[in-house]
């Protein structure tokens, strides 16, 4: 069975993390999202993959190649006009001549869930149980049948959100093929469904275990968080005499953890990393290869991406920093409003009332600079010495 993953669109909702990479590549537990999706697959023995891309498409195709690192098959569609869901599938080079998985390539899913879905005989869909599924594409069901599928409703008629994880048959394509714009000017493979359903196919359903959206930045943090759940602890590097290390905590090659670092996991940390000394790092972060945490940092519930730099008297809570970032001595993030309410990003509810920041790739501070709760900094942004950054940062812009 073919694996399809829709993984060609810009990532709009995830900037400033998707100005300078595409959506699937960003990591979670220091793995991009695609891995996680190929490497569930094939503990069900899903071999076959293709992947539709297209905004930056070669990064893509540079780290995956052909597949072999991960013992699966890789091909690459292209679809250079990013015109919706069903618009992908027109995009392949060939139809499917038999049932097919489609995965959107910017969710985290489970191995036991996807196989429940490809083990159906006819056009199956994931869903999951939300508790407040207004933004989501929302699933109206008869039993264990789909009857109704709605985009981002005020009023939604059920509590079930759409997983992005399909079953199909190749009668999909007569549908897509007749499946008109949507009101958002896109070719939606649920309204390619939804003429199937209103023609009297079954559309079956699935209810899924575990499921994570990752639409927006801070998306990012509860899925790291959930992830490292599950990490076993490592140490491939090199832990110095005075260094404590507590709970699951996994140490990539030639990594140091000087002494004084004090590390409580889940904490993953790449290779090639210099930890400390005298460093605090706390629960639910994951720190990318090439990184260095330095003296009286204290970092809790992050992402440190790869060849970032935190060295010198910061503290970084509830955040995301990219690939690439200096944050000067004294730089530090808010992770708290003084109100203690849910923190709001372009009057949008992130539902955190713990949430720091998210710096793009290559973004630099000075001495003493802060960082706002909820701010979202453009990459290559340059952040002056004493100055405060809050609300949303354009790309590379330079404030003193």
């Amino acid at each position: 069975m073919r694996v399809i993953v829709l993984t060609a669109g810009e990532g709009v909702r995830l900037r400033p993390l998707t100005e300078t990479q595409p959506k699937g590549m960003l990591p979670v537990a220091n793995q991009p999202i695609l891995e996680h999706i190929v490497t569930q697959c094939a503990l069900i023995g899903l071999e076959e993959f293709t992947f539709v891309v297209g905004y930056q498409a070669q990064i893509i195709e540079d780290y995956f190649q052909d597949g072999a690192r991960w013992g699966v098959h890789i091909e690459y569609a292209s679809q250079r006009k990013q015109l919706g869901t069903a618009h992908a599938l027109n995009s392949l080079p060939e139809r499917e001549r038999d049932r097919f998985l489609v995965i959107n390539g910017d969710s985290l899913l489970k191995a036991s869930d996807i196989g429940r879905i490809a083990a159906s005989e006819s056009i199956c869909m994931g869903v999951i149980e939300h508790p407040n599924p207004r933004h989501l594409g929302v699933v109206e069901t008869q039993g264990e049948n789909v009857i109704r599928i709605l985009e981002k409703v005020d009023k939604p008629p059920s509590n079930l959100a759409n997983a992005g994880l399909y079953l199909f048959t190749p009668d999909i394509f007569d549908a897509v093929a007749r499946t008109p714009r949507s009101a958002r000017g896109e070719y939606e493979i649920t309204d390619s469904l939804q003429m199937l359903i209103n023609e009297g196919k079954t559309v079956r359903c699935v209810r899924l275990s575990y499921w994570r959206d990752l639409s927006y930045p801070w998306d990012l943090l509860e899925a790291n968080e959930s992830l490292l759940k599950d990490l076993e602890g490592r140490n491939l590097g090199t832990i110095e005499p005075g260094a404590t290390v507590k709970g699951p905590v996994s140490i990539g090659e030639n990594t140091t953890v000087r002494a004084g670092a004090y590390i409580v996991g889940p904490v993953i940390i790449g290779a090639n990393c210099d930890i400390g000394p005298n460093c605090f790092i706390r629960p639910s972060t994951a720190i990318a290869d090439d990184c260095h945490i330095g003296h009286s940092v204290e970092i809790k519930n992050s992402i440190i991406m790869r060849g970032a730099k935190v060295p010198h008297l910061n503290y970084v809570g509830d955040s995301v920093v990219g690939r690439g970032c200096n944050l000067g001595a004294g730089t530090v993030i808010a992770n708290l409003r003084l109100d203690k309410g849910p923190v709001q990003v372009l009057g949008r509810d992130t539902q955190r009332v713990k949430f720091g920041a998210i710096l793009g790739d290559s973004v630099q501070t000075g001495i003493n600079a802060s960082i706002n709760v909820g701010s979202l900094v453009g990459s290559e942004t340059f952040i002056g010495p004493g100055a405060v950054a809050s609300g949303v940062i354009d790309r590379r812009s330079r404030l003193f």
